[in-house]
């Protein structure tokens, strides 16, 4: 008790001081003067910016979530709009009409690895065969082509990138409509090249390039990337043109993988006609 004592002689000027400072405060915010309302606004301005703070934090917290709704919802989406559908022609019609059948069916999945520079890159998602996965299918994200499901376990899948020495995937120019190839060289993981491009195309920087329906797995018209030059290569009749890829692969997040319902009848048929042109 002695020791509180003596604490708070020594240090009395400070405790007074602060006694003081507490009635000045109090006094003040009774006043409906200018001061006390400057002390009131004082007031109202830090609780609110600890309010915007603390609602700012829970906003960031939450993203994760919002992300992987968002992407949910996007795949409903595009599972009900014509990028899924093909075109039937009813010719026993009189007048000319067309219904749409689903042809192509989204899932949604997440990057859990990527690698962007290996000569062949590969990416892992969080679904596999008990989620409908199976290999071959074609996945995209919201900006436009990243690859082709190379393997599949129950629960995970690995998934060839456009990165990839052996994807190779039948694309064409929007504008022009001609069709090429696209491969990616082993060099800058921003950059692909569109081959056997006729020379008469009319080529533009900035052209847009999308998928063409000879690629069996991607629906025609996803964008791929959009055109950066283009050159005549020694000994070669057609252009090698440099499309700049619109997905950045170093940032690939949630993605959509592509289920080609009609694949095995497609397949089959093909696999059929060439056996018995064999003979």
């Amino acid at each position: 008790m002695n020791n509180i004592f003596a604490f708070l002689y020594r240090n009395n000027f400070f405790f007074i001081f602060l006694i003081l400072e507490i009635c000045c405060i109090v006094i003040i915010s009774k006043n409906k003067g200018y001061q006390g309302s400057q002390l009131i606004n004082s007031s109202n301005e830090l609780s609110a910016n600890v309010y915007q703070f603390t609602a700012n934090a829970k906003e960031y917290l939450q993203l994760k979530e919002e992300n992987d709704r968002l992407a949910k919802e996007n795949n409903i989406l595009k599972n009900q709009t014509k990028l899924g559908f093909a075109i039937l022609s009813l010719k026993n019609y009189k007048q000319n009409d067309t219904l749409y059948r689903q042809e192509f069916e989204f899932i949604n999945a997440k990057v859990i690895n990527n690698t962007v520079n290996k000569r062949n890159n590969y990416l892992t998602l969080n679904i596999g065969s008990n989620q409908g996965i199976s290999q071959d299918m074609a996945v995209i994200n919201s900006e436009g082509i990243v690859g082709v499901v190379k393997a599949v376990s129950e629960n995970y899948s690995s998934v060839m990138s456009v990165l990839h020495k052996d994807v190779i995937v039948p694309c064409k120019l929007k504008k022009e409509g001609i069709n090429g190839t696209l491969l990616w060289e082993g060099l800058d993981y921003k950059y692909c090249n569109l081959i056997d491009i006729p020379t008469h195309a009319r080529l533009k920087k900035g052209d847009s390039v999308i998928t063409s329906s000879l690629s069996g797995i991607f629906p025609e018209g996803i964008l791929v990337g959009f055109v950066d030059s283009h050159e005549r290569r020694q000994n070669e009749s057609f252009y090698t043109v440099k499309i700049k890829l619109n997905p950045d692969f170093k940032k690939l997040n949630h993605v959509s993988v592509i289920k080609y319902i009609y694949k095995t009848e497609k397949d089959s048929l093909e696999i059929k006609t060439q056996t018995q042109g064999d003979k």
